[in-house]
């Protein structure tokens, strides 16, 4: 399968990718560490964010966040350097990512990692960047109990339907009150994955 079609040179300045690749980890920074006001000025008032347990504007994911920490609920970001590519006044930003989170099922602690990719659409308004989107590509997960030599039984009955990608992510966040719905961007649908991908370059040049 041929990738899409990507933009020929990166017409963003140095200093344009260094802020736009700032501005994304800053937004996931914040996120971990609990700083609402920071995050949620990382996104237009326009932006949208879909990920595995939340649908909705920038400003209610922040929202969210914060309500979801304030549960127990706290993960955290593991990131690898971001790739940046921008034109003009818009920028398209990959930003692979491990989702960790510890936390206790049917009495046992566990640890949950996520894998995926993150990806971002972000534009220049009034001579200020901001995200415009955020979207998770999900490639696999692990569950493992946090204390080596415990023993940790998931039924596999409780994950019939759930999705390879992020089916231990969905079965946990079940578990915790969180619906994550079956139709997110998954290694397992890669037809999808491309379409994301066109859609993402094809906006980046003013489509």
């Amino acid at each position: 399968m041929t990738g899409p079609a990507r933009l020929e040179g990166n017409h963003g300045t140095v200093n344009d990718i260094t802020e736009i690749a700032q501005l994304v980890l800053h937004e996931r920074q914040a996120r971990d560490r609990g700083w609402w006001e920071s995050m949620d000025g990382c996104f237009a008032p326009d932006s949208t964010v879909r990920l595995s347990w939340f649908a909705g504007s920038g400003a209610e994911f922040t929202a969210g966040s914060r309500r979801m920490t304030g549960r127990g609920h706290a993960a955290v970001h593991r990131l690898c350097p971001p790739v940046v590519d921008v034109r003009g006044q818009r920028a398209a930003v990959e930003l692979p990512a491990a989702v960790e989170l510890r936390t206790l099922l049917d009495g046992v602690q566990v640890d949950l990692t996520s894998y995926a990719r993150l990806v971002y659409r972000a534009e220049r308004r009034l001579g200020r960047w901001s995200i415009h989107s955020l979207d998770a590509v999900y490639e696999r997960d692990v569950l493992v109990p946090s204390v080596p030599g415990t023993s940790l039984r998931v039924d596999p009955a409780d994950l019939v339907g759930l999705r390879p990608p992020y089916r231990m992510l969905a079965h946990v966040f079940g578990r915790l009150g969180y619906r994550v719905g079956d139709d997110l961007y998954g290694e397992d649908r890669p037809e999808e994955v491309a379409v994301l991908y066109r859609r993402l370059f094809a906006w980046l040049r003013g489509a």
